[in-house]
């Protein structure tokens, strides 16, 4: 028999308040969108909207799971530039090989970040900056300096550039895959579970018989292997490898994940949030995009960011708001 409390709607929204106002901001803003703008609902800017956010996604979703520990992953970005260039030399061997050997580079520099922070106890700070560092110089090595074109005679391009149904990319249509299956390790295992506890107190954790060199070392390979799914999608939709693509990936993942509600500190997080955290932040600068094409206002880019700044605050207030009506009414 189903537990009564799986069907208390009310409870869950307080017990998760704080994760609540990404949707709120989120639903706002997608209507004030399809109001004012006549192309916003179109196929086109929702295939290219969810095609070119699918990369922050899934970088943000392993970014939540290292927070949930009370970690951080500075690296994603210049390892998604870095796996980028690695399934563009692999691209003439088509979409599986190509797929299989980033996500395999990314991994890789997760290894490294996990045997760094969890048996050499460097912090992960200075742990993932070293890998950050190293990821960087490599990709233009590899590259020579230079973006790495992908072989168009092969499918590799169809992974970035086709759609799987109607306007869905199958970029999102992975993310979507790859987030259910985040979802139900976090909240249906043992797994999912040790990840929280350690966040919260990974010395009681251990205290208590918890995995917690388990739970530390997935966290880091889970980031760096979503960090190689974002560089193939980055060499898939754009044709090429990217040797200097990526800066600001990892504040971009980080910014997603707080505004989904999770803590920096660890301990509590929600894969759904994340995604809405990411996609809250494209939306931001794709109604800022739809603004410009008006010719009412022109904004530059610098002033875009301070804009997109101003509604990460706004969204943070909303939250903090949320969470003290929820603990009031307990």
């Amino acid at each position: 028999m189903a537990n009564a409390d799986m069907f208390d709607l009310r409870g869950l929204m307080g017990r998760h308040a704080q994760m609540s106002g990404v949707w709120v901001a989120l639903a706002a803003m997608i209507i004030f969108g399809l109001l004012r703008y006549d192309n916003f609902g179109s196929a086109y800017n929702l295939g290219s909207f969810l095609n070119y956010n699918s990369m922050f996604i899934i970088i943000s979703l392993g970014m939540c799971f290292v927070i949930m520990t009370g970690g951080i992953d500075l690296s994603v970005g210049y390892v998604a530039a870095f796996t980028s260039i690695v399934a563009a030399y692999l691209s003439p061997w088509g979409i599986v090989p190509a797929l299989i050997g980033g996500v395999a580079a990314g991994v890789a520099f997760g290894a490294v970040n996990a045997i760094l922070i969890v048996p050499m106890r460097l912090p992960p700070f200075i742990a993932t900056l070293s890998t950050m560092l190293a990821a960087k110089g490599g990709s233009l090595v590899i590259s020579g300096n230079q973006t790495v074109a992908v072989d168009w005679d092969s499918n590799f391009t169809k992974l970035g550039m086709d759609k799987a149904f109607g306007p869905i990319p199958w970029t999102i249509v992975l993310v979507a895959i790859a987030a259910v299956i985040l979802w139900v390790v976090l909240e249906r295992t043992p797994l999912g579970r040790t990840v929280l506890a350690v966040g919260g107190s990974e010395e009681a954790s251990g205290l208590m018989g918890l995995k917690v060199t388990r739970a530390k070392v997935f966290v880091y390979l889970l980031s760096g292997g979503c960090a190689g799914l974002a560089g193939v999608f980055l060499a898939s939709g754009f044709g090429a490898g990217q040797p200097l693509e990526g800066t600001g990936w990892e504040l971009t993942a980080i910014a997603s994940v707080v505004v989904g509600g999770t803590l920096l500190t660890g301990g509590l997080g929600s894969i759904p949030a994340t995604v809405g955290g990411a996609l809250l932040l494209g939306l931001v600068f794709n109604l800022l995009n739809f603004e410009n094409g008006r010719g009412t206002i022109s904004l530059s880019a610098y002033w875009q960011m301070v804009i997109r700044g101003g509604v990460l605050f706004a969204v943070i207030l909303l939250q903090a708001r949320m969470s003290k009506s929820a603990e009031r009414a307990k």
